[in-house]
């Protein structure tokens, strides 16, 4: 078996210099999974796990569309292309692990359940001001958060500002295509059915991409970006399903037929539609 001796180079003395654990603020991190069930049951440390990690990788999603927002509002739609591929690897990390969660049947998440009280997904500010980031927005929501008033007043700017696809329709609108003012100027905070006037904006750019590369590359994009976001809700879905069946949610919802109705909601829809346009 071959050894690889350590090379001389490597620094062996870190006292007093900052760490891979420090910069990582590990002592944290590792310390944060603390189970809630008396004695801790094995499985919970998987269930905790599954969920930090998950809106970690919803902190980077934020971040990185948060972003792209910007770059939309200065009219810089290259920049943004960079960054939407970044998000759709991150969707596949989130999609993916629930494969890990599955390994949980329904007897051993049953020795902790009990433990969560009427904690739920459904309170994750992050996802909520993912949806919204997103277009899916619902004011009813925000009553989720009342007793948090940090992440109640953050989910109301976003609520009431334009939406990543309203940034674009907003940057369509400068460049000259002719979308109407109930798209262009009007409440943030509902969400709008689809428009033909905006189909017929999409139709344009869809035959004629050469022209207008950058507009149809970006449609595509946000594409993926729907089309990734409800594949990883469909998982959701399933797994919740494989786990707990047909029970009623922790946090007070019909659990599995709830999740379903999510999978019936459009982001952008004239993306969609246009495609029975051309």
């Amino acid at each position: 078996m071959g050894r690889r001796e350590l090379e001389e180079g490597i620094h062996k003395d870190l006292a007093g210099e900052i760490t891979y654990g420090d910069y990582l603020q590990l002592d944290k991190i590792l310390q944060a999974q603390i189970p809630a069930s008396k004695p801790p049951h094995h499985d919970e440390m998987l269930f905790i796990i599954q969920h930090q990690t998950s809106e970690l990788w919803m902190k980077l999603m934020l971040h990185e569309l948060e972003a792209a927002i910007g770059f939309l509002q200065q009219d810089r739609l290259d920049r943004c292309f960079k960054i939407l591929s970044r998000v759709k690897h991150v969707q596949a990390q989130l999609f993916n692990q629930w494969a890990v969660l599955e390994t949980l049947t329904p007897s051993e998440y049953l020795q902790f359940r009990d433990s969560l009280g009427h904690a739920s997904g459904f309170q994750s500010y992050q996802f909520r001001k993912l949806e919204f980031l997103l277009g899916n927005k619902n004011k009813d929501y925000l009553s989720v958060f009342s007793h948090d008033q940090k992440a109640y007043g953050d989910l109301m700017r976003v609520l009431e500002n334009p939406s990543l696809y309203e940034e674009f329709l907003l940057l369509l609108h400068r460049q000259g295509f002719d979308l109407p003012d109930e798209v262009i100027d009007r409440d943030w905070s509902v969400t709008r059915d689809g428009h033909p006037r905006v189909i017929d904006a999409f139709k344009i750019i869809y035959l004629d991409p050469q022209k207008y590369w950058d507009a149809y590359d970006m449609a595509e994009k946000l594409v993926d970006l729907e089309e990734n976001f409800q594949l990883w809700r469909f998982r959701h879905v399933k797994t919740v399903e494989r786990i707990i069946g047909y029970r009623m949610g922790t946090g007070g919802s019909s659990g599995v037929n709830f999740l379903r109705k999510g999978l019936e909601q459009r982001l952008f829809p004239e993306l969609l539609d246009v495609r029975t346009e051309l």
